[in-house]
């Protein structure tokens, strides 16, 4: 058998062809895995394989195949059966089950039963606490009930500006079961970032809060609230969470119904309620892109695939189990939120934790993974940095016996951020890194259990994945960096962006490059043995602690401060999963970027969107870089900072201030404030 064969001991000499093996499964690991379970279950159906590399490939030559033994293996729930597994296979446009009907909640919510814990939540405010699948239940069904009464129906937007709560999941839950369509953000964004994803969606009802803590402080959003709900003509009504001031019943609408009384009905039993039985790409929620080039893209996903899709990631791909932990730090406005909630349809429970990771003490998660007995824990690999400015080894501090995961995704993940896993948290944990995305809500390239772990290396495709690095004549590399590419359809890929009538948007932002092949916006390099490298982004997008910002957010804002005329900004990933974010502005004449200047940006970006989207630095300068049809030159720019020389970065030829870049050659020179 080769390196990747099933089943395979760790090697000894800790190193496979050149590469640092830091973790190989053991034979119990392998035995008791999904993954394992799967294949024995394919080859008692005619379908076997020797090890992970035949399975993908198989997953992507054979889709029919492949995505109806999830269907089967899982066991998914359908009113009405499927026809067929793929309808159209075109590329935007592939119909998935057509025929099929069914709900995503009620799959969430299967496993109900007495005398069990569905999800565990924390907070800086809050005490560690339990919600039963009971109460998950009961709680779900009457606040569903009460939206059904208010009118709300099947297709209908509904969203929240909620923290990371169990009220979130129950509000989620909720909306799906009837059929309506879901879309949050966290409440540290402010109302420009809010109105820009909320109003494209005209929803008819709304879930806020009144506030939150962060690092020990409350932040009151009341007058954000005000703001953004005056912004939504359509709301017809708003359930009012009171986090901060549980006692005080001053309404912010006329239609505002305070939580407790929309849970105040009475209880409906388990066989009476009716889940909303779709068809299988009817929308589920919608996430929202960076915003790069404009408002961001609300992007839908249907019931369908996030019921699929998320099955087999979650067990076949992190190989979660019932009744575990599962933990990773997110909020409501990241996919990673809506990924963890999923937890539910494998019977695992999501940890929830709303707060500052490093509050009161930087230490105060691996606390947590304690109290909870989490098997499973993510983070992003900026976390790594905390925690080692901080002097942190949590295995001295506290008992981890349970863990026995943990996955690193949000940005680029090196060899050292790996290795320090092994070093400060347990020898045989199974730390690996997975890329995925928005678009996706899911993971592209990620975990195999079944495979070592290579320092600096994601594993492997996931299953059903058909992924490659295209270089620029659209042909698939091995061993060279290329463009992230899907030559497949996918289940889970979106059904279209919301507004966007005639699919014009959609094929832009992936299929404009390679006509019929998704074109994800990451650099990307596979090796031989089907290992993988997420480089950075291809494209402008800013990534901030592993949440994807639009450059236009920016300049939406920065429109407002009457002194810039003009800016562009990039973001630079940095080894050990570091950013540094440079601003640079052109200001009108005889205007200088002084301290009142500085803080004056500053705060405007903090109080339109988040602190994510504050620069690490602003610099003035004396022309913004254009192209000859007038389009800011970010990719260029990015990359010459990135050390790219700049005849293969940027094409002079094309641009209309060629002097312009002069100051980001020389700035790429200096380094003076960021280390490559």
């Amino acid at each position: 058998m080769n390196s990747g064969a099933l089943g395979a001991e760790p090697n000894p000499t800790n190193t496979v062809a050149g590469s640092e093996v830091l973790w190989a499964p053991s034979p119990e690991r392998v035995a008791k895995s999904h993954l394992m379970h799967y294949l024995r279950w394919l080859a008692q159906r005619g379908h076997a394989f020797d090890d992970y590399t035949a399975l993908w490939q198989w997953s992507i030559d054979d889709q029919d195949g492949f995505w109806a033994s999830i269907w089967d293996y899982f066991q998914v729930k359908a009113s009405r059966p499927y026809e067929r597994v793929l309808g159209s296979r075109s590329m935007p446009g592939a119909e998935w089950f057509p025929g099929a009907r069914l709900n995503y909640a009620e799959h969430a919510l299967r496993h109900e039963r007495e005398g069990a814990d569905a999800l565990l939540f924390l907070s800086e405010r809050r005490d560690l606490a339990a919600l039963s699948w009971t109460d998950l239940g009961s709680q779900v069904r009457r606040l569903a009930t009460r939206m059904r009464a208010l009118g709300v129906t099947a297709g209908d937007r509904v969203v929240a500006y909620l923290p990371n709560s169990p009220e979130a999941v129950i509000a989620m839950l909720a909306t799906t079961s009837i059929g309506a369509i879901w879309a949050s953000c966290g409440p540290d964004f402010g109302p420009r970032g809010a109105i820009d994803r909320f109003s494209q969606l005209e929803p008819k009802l709304a879930f806020c809060v009144d506030g939150y803590y962060y690092g020990g402080k409350p932040f009151d959003r009341r007058p954000e609230l005000s703001t953004i709900l005056g912004s939504l003509p359509t709301l017809e009504h708003m359930v009012y969470v009171r986090l901060l001031e549980p006692e005080n019943d001053a309404l912010l609408t006329p239609n505002t119904i305070f939580w407790e009384d929309a849970l105040a009905g009475a209880e409906v039993p388990r066989d009476a309620f009716h889940f909303e039985q779709v068809p299988f790409a009817h929308p589920l929620w919608i996430l929202f892109s960076s915003g790069t080039t404009g408002l961001p893209k609300p992007i839908i996903h249907c019931h369908g695939g996030m019921i699929l899709e998320q099955y087999k990631a979650l067990a076949l791909q992190m190989d979660v189990h019932p009744g575990e932990r599962m933990f990773f730090f997110t909020t409501t406005g990241w996919m990673m939120w809506n990924f963890l909630v999923s937890a539910l349809l494998v019977d695992t429970v999501p940890v929830l934790y709303d707060g500052n990771p490093a509050y009161p003490k930087a230490d105060v998660l691996w606390a947590m993974v304690e109290r909870t007995g989490a098997s499973y824990f993510g983070a992003s690999p900026t976390y790594v940095n905390i925690l080692e400015k901080a002097g942190i080894v949590p295995k001295d501090r506290f008992d981890l016996s349970k863990l026995n995961s943990v996955m690193l995704a949000g940005s680029p993940v090196t060899a050292e951020v790996m290795k320090w896993f092994y070093r400060n948290v347990r020898e045989d944990v199974w730390a690996y890194a997975g890329s995925g995305g928005t678009d996706l809500c899911s993971g592209i390239v990620g975990g195999a259990v079944l495979l070592p772990v290579y320092a600096g290396e994601i594993q492997a495709r996931q299953l059903g994945f058909a992924v490659f690095a295209f270089n620029e004549a659209g042909e698939s590399v091995v061993d060279e960096v290329g463009e992230l590419v899907i030559t497949k359809p996918l289940p889970c890929m979106p059904v279209g962006f919301w507004g966007d009538a005639d699919g014009s948007r959609y094929r832009e932002a992936y299929f404009d490059m390679y006509p019929g092949i998704w074109r994800h916006g990451d650099f990307f390099k596979v090796n031989a043995r089907g290992g993988c490298f997420v480089l950075g982004r291809s494209d402008a997008t800013l990534n901030r602690h592993g949440i994807r910002i639009g450059t236009a957010e920016v300049y939406r804002a920065l429109i407002e401060v009457p002194e810039i005329e003009d800016s562009l900004i990039v973001n630079l990933d940095l080894p050990g999963g570091g950013f540094f974010m440079p601003l640079f502005v052109k200001l009108r004449d005889g205007v200088a970027l002084d301290e009142a200047l500085l803080d004056k940006i500053r705060a405007k970006m903090r109080k339109a969107y988040s602190a994510r989207h504050i620069p690490d630095k602003i610099y003035q300068v004396g022309a913004i870089p254009y192209t000859l049809t007038g389009k800011k030159m970010e990719v260029p720019v990015r990359r010459i900072l990135m050390g790219v020389p700049v005849e293969k970065a940027a094409n002079r030829a094309a641009m209309s201030n060629v002097e312009s870049l002069d100051f980001f050659i020389e700035y790429a020179g200096t380094q003076q404030d960021y280390r490559l």
